[in-house]
């Protein structure tokens, strides 16, 4: 996966209290996965965790430094689009009560399709009882995500 995910200061996993990893192989193109993953408002139809997004400014697709909100895992999100490689990787920061979250993403061509693999930290009292509640919900529903993005 080239270089792995470019964590900011502060959102390492060995320094976070949850790190997410998930990863898929498929025989689908790099570019259509890429296109089902920035049209966030697309989100709710392929993954049913996400809901309410709305991009600042209109639109349906995020782009280099796109504001956005949404709610996942029933949790109002301010987030701010990070990295934005077409075909290849987008990285968002996530800011709720109780949750502070950086999601990354990288899509690696392989012969005919791609490897798709997403990671997230995070921090905050609501993640950490989410965590211990329900501790591989997360995982469960990214890998949701990433089924969905490369059927």
């Amino acid at each position: 996966m080239g270089e792995g995910i470019r964590w900011p200061k502060g959102f390492a996993p060995d320094a976070a209290p949850i790190h997410v990893v998930n990863r898929i192989e498929t025989g689908t193109a790099p570019e259509i996965v890429w296109r089902r993953l920035i049209h966030a408002a697309g989100w709710p139809a392929i993954y049913a965790n996400a809901s309410d997004v709305a991009i600042e400014g209109g639109g349906a697709d995020l782009f280099a430094e796109a504001r956005f909100s949404w709610k996942t895992f029933g949790v109002a999100l301010r987030s701010e689009v990070k990295e934005f490689e077409p075909e290849t990787r987008i990285a968002w920061e996530a800011v709720g009560i109780g949750v502070t979250a950086y999601h990354a993403w990288l899509i690696a061509p392989t012969g005919t399709g791609c490897t798709i693999l997403t990671e997230e930290t995070q921090y905050g009292l609501v993640s950490r009882v989410g965590r211990l509640l329900f501790p591989t919900r997360m995982e469960r529903w990214h890998q949701k995500w990433l089924e969905a993005l490369a059927a």
